[in-house]
């Protein structure tokens, strides 16, 4: 899974956004204005993605290309190495995943906002 694979994953999901906020060698996908994924454009492909603290715990265990992610909370965000992930569908349930948890965390208000609800 390359940067162009990841940016049109993310970019088919309802509400999103990207931006470089931090930059020309990062890149953000928001959903609700609430960062989902950040990938590195310069070095070896990363992706910071959310996770329940469950989920933190069982991938850094269980998942080699997994570690801490850098600048965030170590708690809710893992980092993934993409050159080492082998498995493509793994990887796109856990931006699922992240994707869903940020947006279930934004308020009535902007789910209104956006029309999610009524």
């Amino acid at each position: 899974m390359n940067i162009e694979d990841i940016r049109n994953y993310c970019i088919e999901k309802i509400f999103v956004t990207e931006s470089m906020p931090f930059g020309d060698d990062v890149l953000v996908f928001k959903v609700a204005g609430k960062m989902f994924l950040v990938v590195n454009l310069s070095g070896p492909t990363r992706i910071s993605i959310k996770a329940s603290p469950e989920e933190v715990f069982e991938r850094l265990e269980k998942y080699p290309e997994t570690q801490e992610a850098y600048h965030f909370n170590k708690k809710h965000w893992i980092s993934v190495k993409m050159d080492e992930a082998a498995d493509f569908n793994r990887v796109c349930s856990w931006i699922d995943r992240s994707y869903t948890l940020v947006l279930e965390g934004v308020s009535k208000k902007v789910k209104r906002d956006i029309g999610l609800t009524n």
